[in-house]
């Protein structure tokens, strides 16, 4: 159906959201970095990105505005799936979704993998 780019640092959560993405036949390229995941949406272009904001290095946030100074990825849906709760972004919830054009923000804590398949399911409708 989709490629989909997922951002994920940790090793097992991504081998667990990689696995249920691909078993509702999307394709996964998986980064672990914001350097990676440049690399590899240039050379992929991905349908939607799947998010964590707490990378190494460089984080989610920054990867974002050096992901959306493409033209070529300025349109493609963004969801976060972070550990970072949504209310660390109240101020500049509005900075993320309309200059970053992130679609959805999915808490971690608070997502279960069923949900996080719906929320991907409906960005993709959308897009």
């Amino acid at each position: 159906m989709a490629n989909i780019l997922l951002i994920e640092p940790d090793r097992q959560l991504a081998s667990t959201y990689a696995h249920a993405l691909t078993q509702a036949a999307h394709t996964v390229q998986v980064s672990a970095t914001a350097q990676d995941a440049i690399q590899s949406a240039d050379e992929t272009q991905p349908d939607l990105v799947l998010l964590e904001l707490q990378l190494v290095a460089h984080g989610g946030v920054e990867f974002l505005y050096e992901f959306r100074s493409y033209a070529d990825w300025q349109n493609i849906p963004v969801v976060i799936l972070s550990y970072v709760p949504p209310g660390e972004f109240h101020k500049s919830a509005s900075t993320l979704t309309k200059q970053l054009g992130v679609s959805a923000y999915c808490y971690k804590p608070r997502t279960s993998l069923k949900k996080l398949l719906q929320t991907v399911e409906g960005v993709l409708q959308v897009a």
